[in-house]
């Protein structure tokens, strides 16, 4: 299962279907972000589209009745009204309609009325209604997407129509299961159902029936019941350059970088359009300071190859190779301006050391020890204000029923640091947010003899990297659905269980409600080399970092009651 694979072949057939000739693409916001993860601007002109237009936009041009339209939208009252004002006045000769998800009969008619001079030549169904991140990962870039347990209806309408666009484009007829514990989980997994059922013809039509596999799960669990995983410093390259620079929709912003020079102000980080970015998100940045290191080797080696340009051969040869010896040039610089801006930073905020005590606090328990460290950190300078806070929200998660908790103290150091107002209430909005109250699974294995044992010895046989002791809670939750372990009474499946559930399923897509981490992608990625056979997806309401996570948490906390305000007061 590739969701990568599965939108371009869409946008493929999109840009096909209309037939040789100069093509302008109408999209709205959103389609434009579909579109723009998985092709370059370069491979689109590649395919006669010469002209991006956005359906809010009045254009500039009145008149291109030479070009055909490839009209992609998502299938909102918004986007019929405007394509409706389009088509009763249209601006090009001929319109290919396609919507990223189902359209209403009602909306159809609506459009075949404007269309008064018979302008449009299609109108079909594609299901590429998601941002696909990753071969195994997408999101719908929403933050905010609850109002404390209660969905946002306008996020949930949006949520339940993607999954069902995810479920389509794969091919998959899933059964449906959702964390019992978890009232969001349990409204996303019954609308996702209702329009499943709704759409029984179209899945009949478009996806083949297989009896002999087992049949696919679509999991939805909640964000709450992890606030760890998204707390913690990365150490893996895709992972460290969303915490520490922040990618959106493939693009890192480099602006802020003392002397970048103007083509790298902002870069595309794309695992589809970049070899050496698609080898490497998922090494430690110990390798990749290496294979930087090789990759500039192999530029220079071919920078002198290229030095002596002496006969015609030599020149045809430098003509041929001169677009790849470019490419090569430009990813160069490209990802030694990232990965120095990168390094900068471990420096000069003392990352090591905080992330060391990160991993140390999620993974071990040793309150004196963590305390006194914790106590030393918030006094350094050279220590981000918004890394002490984080620092104290593992702590305040880990330690909430620990006799000795010194939460208030921690909140007053990090107010005689003068951290801003909402690094102190951080924490205490995390623990009222992700607590144990709030999380059905026991985060830090406090109860859990077995996995007790298994601290024990990875405690005794030492771990390979100190930075990266941390696995998340998904992991475990993967792999017992892969073994068919997952407790239907924790996860049910909705309508029932049929004996569908109790089968080992080989195709899943795991959705998180509240986000989804790249360290839980650099997992399910483990997950899916380590299982032949076994492909699994994950996707999330948006792809988190601390500080996204943190405004999700202030999101959905706020206006919810007065209590944790009263709550910041007394600590």
């Amino acid at each position: 299962m590739n969701v990568i694979k599965a939108v371009k072949m869409y946008i493929t057939k999109m840009t096909e279907e209309s037939g040789p000739g100069m093509k302008v693409i109408l999209m709205d916001k959103e389609t434009i972000s579909i579109v723009s993860m998985v092709y370059s601007q370069s491979e689109i002109l590649q395919k006669e589209v010469y002209l991006f237009e956005r359906i809010d936009n009045v254009s500039k041009f009145d008149n291109l009745k030479h070009m055909k339209c490839i009209v992609f939208l998502r299938p909102t009252s918004e986007n019929i009204a405007l394509l409706s004002r389009e088509l009763r006045c249209p601006k090009y000769g001929v319109y290919f309609i396609y919507f990223s998800n189902v359209i209403s009969k009602a909306d159809i008619k609506t459009l075949a009325e404007c269309d008064e001079q018979e302008a449009v030549r299609e109108v079909q169904e594609v299901f590429a209604d998601y941002l696909a991140v990753d071969r195994h990962l997408f999101s719908f870039n929403i933050v905010g997407c609850l109002h404390g347990r209660s969905w946002n209806q306008q996020h949930l309408q949006r949520v339940s129509q993607g999954l069902l666009a995810v479920l389509m484009s794969l091919k998959k007829r899933a059964v449906v299961r959702y964390e019992a514990s978890s009232d969001p989980c349990a409204r996303l997994a019954e609308r996702v159902r209702d329009l499943l059922r709704r759409e029984t013809v179209l899945i009949d039509n478009c996806i083949p029936f297989n009896g002999d596999i087992p049949t696919p799960t679509l999991l939805i669990i909640d964000r709450r019941d992890d606030p760890v995983t998204p707390l913690l410093n990365q150490w893996t390259y895709q992972a460290m350059v969303h915490e520490l620079l922040n990618i959106n929709n493939n693009r890192v912003s480099l602006a802020h970088v003392p002397e970048v020079h103007k083509d790298f102000k902002e870069v595309v980080l794309s695992s589809e359009q970049d070899e050496f970015y698609a080898k490497n998100l998922y090494s430690n940045f110990g390798e990749i300071g290496q294979t930087i290191k090789s990759l500039m080797d192999e530029f220079q080696r071919k920078a002198k190859s290229h030095q002596k340009v002496e006969s015609i051969a030599d020149m045809k040869n430098f003509v041929e190779t001169y677009p790849l010896f470019k490419k090569l040039s430009g990813t160069v610089t490209k990802h030694v301006t990232v990965v120095g801006e990168l390094s900068a930073c471990v420096g000069k905020y003392n990352l090591l050391e905080v992330s060391e005590l990160e991993q140390e606090i999620a993974c071990q328990s040793d309150h004196a020890k963590h305390l006194q460290r914790l106590k030393a950190l918030i006094g350094k300078e050279s220590v981000r204000h918004w890394d002490a806070a984080k620092l104290v929200s593992l702590y305040a998660l880990r330690y909430e029923k620990h006799a000795g908790n010194a939460l208030p103290a921690l909140l007053d150091a990090l107010r005689a640091r003068d951290a801003p107002a909402d690094c102190v209430r951080a924490p205490v909005l995390a623990l009222e947010w992700g607590g144990a109250h709030a999380r059905r699974a026991d985060l830090f294995g406090l109860q859990d003899a077995v996995k007790i044992t298994q601290r024990l010895f990875k405690g005794l046989n030492g771990v390979e990297n100190i930075y990266t002791q941390h696995t998340p809670l998904l992991k475990d939750i993967i792999e017992d659905l892969i073994k068919g372990k997952l407790r239907e009474n924790l996860y049910p499946t909705l309508g029932g269980d049929d004996g569908l559930s109790s089968r080992r399923p080989q195709d899943i897509v795991v959705f998180i409600v509240g986000g989804a981490t790249y360290e839980e992608s650099l997992c399910v990625h483990q997950i899916n080399q380590a299982n032949p056979g076994v492909n699994v997806v994950l996707g999330g309401t948006n792809i988190l970092n601390s500080t996204s996570f943190m405004e999700e948490i202030k999101s959905a906390m706020q206006g919810v009651h007065r209590t944790h305000t009263r709550h910041i007061r007394n600590v």
